[in-house]
């Protein structure tokens, strides 16, 4: 059962009527450009058809009671006393509401039923998807601009969940239109819809291993590429050039090289991926050099991603495959020849099983659109 029915049943369930309304926000993909959002950099993810789904009614009061389906969890707090608490995933929902308030919006209470699609820790985006999905229903009868919406989403994982992440994910998860991918330059948080060859399928190539970024090492990767934009004199790597890079090599660590090095060519390649023009064997090319370099200069890879993204490319129809996401375990994603589709998620899943012993979930995937509410 897909998450928008398991949640307006178990709405029915829990408070014993039908819920009078639906709001949802996908999970992405991101085809290249990772690592570079909080550089004020180029990204170019599209939205998944996975979703997040909050079957809700609102309420006169000033307080939430909300029921997470999947993990069979309940929270009930209200918007006067909002507070962090550890590891709890009512974080998303308490820190969303409260950049609201403190952005001077209005916040309607609601009761309601939380389901995903999109797999947790996968590299999909499952938080971004539940951050936006909880703006749609605190924020019922009021204006909704996907960008505002997005970095009220952005400072709650910030400050309330403690990762320091970009804009890409939440923004994409508000934004996105249904068939193309959407390319954000994270400066300027300017977007544009780019199509993608038809005759391509993009494929999702879950490992079946999970990080928890949190605990990762990615705000550790954040700060070296600040340390290395503070030594060059720039605001973010986005201003950064290779040349300028090299003059400063003295002043690096190897390692803050490597960092930088990654992600001053990552926009280097999003920019081309964006302006090829179709050209699904420079696009594939250009997903390629970016594995390699996540995996070499910005060291986010591990064995799973590795072998899956090695094995698709050997399998029929592959154009090109990277990880996907900030790396440490998740998923990758390969742009493969339409009619090859089938051919490749067999071998790739039956290869990567009788290599590394994990089950993958591989499924082809067409651009989403972002957030809606539905009047049920």
């Amino acid at each position: 059962m897909i998450g928008r029915d398991r949640a307006i049943d178990a709405y029915r369930q829990t408070f014993g009527t039908p819920p009078t309304h639906l709001a949802s926000a996908p999970g992405r993909v991101n085809l290249i450009g990772d690592h570079t959002d909080y550089q004020d950099g180029f990204v170019l993810p599209m939205a998944l058809h996975l979703r997040t789904w909050i079957a809700f009614t609102p309420i006169d009061g000033d307080w939430v009671d909300a029921v997470a389906d999947d993990l069979g969890s309940r929270v009930q707090f209200g918007f006067s006393k909002m507070r962090a608490r550890p590891r709890a995933w009512s974080n998303y929902l308490i820190g969303v509401a409260n950049e609201l308030q403190k952005a001077g919006k209005t916040l309607r209470g609601w009761e309601g039923v939380i389901a995903s699609d999109v797999p947790r820790g996968s590299g999909l985006s499952s938080s971004a998807a539940l951050e936006i999905a909880s703006l749609v229903a605190f924020t019922v009868g009021v204006d909704w601009d996907p960008l505002e919406m997005a970095l009220l989403a952005q400072r709650a994982e910030n400050e309330w969940v403690g990762m320091n992440s970009g804009i890409m994910d939440q923004l994409v998860s508000a934004a996105a239109t249904e068939g193309t991918a959407l390319f954000i330059d994270c400066h300027t948080n300017e977007t544009e819809s780019v199509a993608l060859p038809s005759d391509t399928t993009t494929v999702v190539m879950d490992t079946s291993t999970r990080r928890g970024l949190v605990d990762s090492e990615y705000n550790e990767r954040r700060a070296a590429c600040e340390r290395v934009a503070a030594t060059l004199g720039v605001p973010s790597l986005r201003f950064a050039t290779l040349g300028q890079l090299d003059r400063h090599a003295a002043r690096l660590s190897p390692v803050e090289m490597r960092r930088g090095t990654h992600v001053i060519t990552e926009n280097e390649r999003v920019a081309s991926f964006r302006a090829a023009g179709g050209d699904r064997m420079m696009m594939g090319k250009l997903m390629n050099e970016s594995h390699e370099s996540l995996a070499r200069d910005f060291e986010v890879s591990t064995p799973a991603l590795d072998a899956i993204t090695a094995l698709a490319r050997h399998a029929p129809g592959c154009l090109g495959a990277r990880l996907t996401g900030a790396g440490f375990g998740g998923a990758a994603v390969a742009l493969v020849d339409r009619a090859a589709t089938q051919a490749f998620v067999e071998e790739v899943t039956h290869a990567f099983h009788r290599q590394t012993g994990l089950v993958p979930s591989i499924f082809a995937t067409t651009p989403g659109p972002g957030a809606r509410l539905e009047h049920l």
